[in-house]
């Protein structure tokens, strides 16, 4: 029987300056950017559209295009009628300067976020800008000027914003919100507007969490189609 190995030499105790380094959780970090959208990226606005009318259940009142995309969201400067925010997502840092810009009003916003797993997103080929960089395009935001006689100031009225569903409840939503308020509040404009779906209970808690009223005694009125056509034939 062989013989038993000696034990290992005691280990001498630290001194009492000797702090234990601290190791904490390195994570999954991820970057963000929201700018102005352009012309270039009305193939991705169309892709989120769709997904957002999948989405609601709305894909019967879907008929957009690309074509008419970009023939009527890009009319005009920024924030003086149709404007686009994109939101954006990289595993790398986005540069801190922006050389060029749509418009002198808006610089873009940059966030870092430390998740605790890596998103997977299956269609990130088809939300890429650029493929030889890992930037991925996860939501919008589509808003526009109104105005308020009451406040006697312009708004903004939110006709779209959507987050793809990868980047869902990690913040990206309330991010392209305060985006636009932001922007409400450094052009000194009154509020901000939108509709939310009644059956949408997870947006109503969040937009309430957001500080939103949800106006329950209000209604929205709509003509379209051939009700809206037929207007054409009516005298005045």
């Amino acid at each position: 029987m062989a013989a038993a190995a000696p034990p290992p030499p005691p280990t001498a105790a630290p001194e009492p300056n000797m702090v234990a380094p601290l190791i904490s959780p390195i994570g999954h970090p991820m970057f963000s950017r929201i700018r102005l959208a352009t012309p270039s990226d009305v193939p991705f606005i169309h892709k989120l559209i769709h997904q957002m009318a999948v989405f609601e259940r709305l894909t019967h009142l879907f008929s957009a295009t690309e074509s008419g995309l970009a023939s009527t969201l890009f009319t005009s400067r920024p924030f003086q009628s149709f404007t686009v925010f994109l939101l954006e997502v990289s595993r790398s840092p986005f540069p801190a300067t922006i050389t060029s810009s749509p418009s002198p009003d808006f610089t873009p916003f940059l966030k870092t976020h430390n998740l605790d797993l890596p998103i997977d997103d299956p269609e990130s080929y088809n939300f890429s800008p650029d493929m030889l960089n890992d930037v991925v395009v996860a939501g919008f935001v589509l808003f526009f000027p109104n105005y308020s006689s009451f406040l006697s100031k312009p708004g903004f009225y939110i006709e779209d914003i959507f987050v793809r569903e990868p980047y869902r409840r990690k913040g990206f939503g309330s991010m392209l919100l305060t985006a636009v308020a932001k922007q409400a509040v450094k052009m000194g404009y009154g509020r901000v507007e939108w509709v939310v779906l009644d059956w949408n209970v997870n947006a109503i808690k969040f937009y309430e969490q957001m500080g939103a009223q949800i106006l329950q005694e209000w209604r929205v009125c709509r003509l379209t189609g051939d009700a809206l056509e037929a207007f054409d034939q009516v005298n005045i």
